[in-house]
């Protein structure tokens, strides 16, 4: 598996969090957590 499929989006209250499909790959051990935490 080359992980190239599918889509991982992450948003909070609309707000993008993360994107696999702009990034091009998935996200680091703690990356969403960090970037969620950002927002609050």
């Amino acid at each position: 598996m080359d992980g190239s499929g599918g889509v991982f989006e992450v948003a909070l209250d609309g707000r993008p969090v993360f994107s696999k499909k702009e990034l091009g790959r998935f996200p680091n051990n703690g990356e969403v957590e960090h970037a969620v935490a950002d927002l609050l």
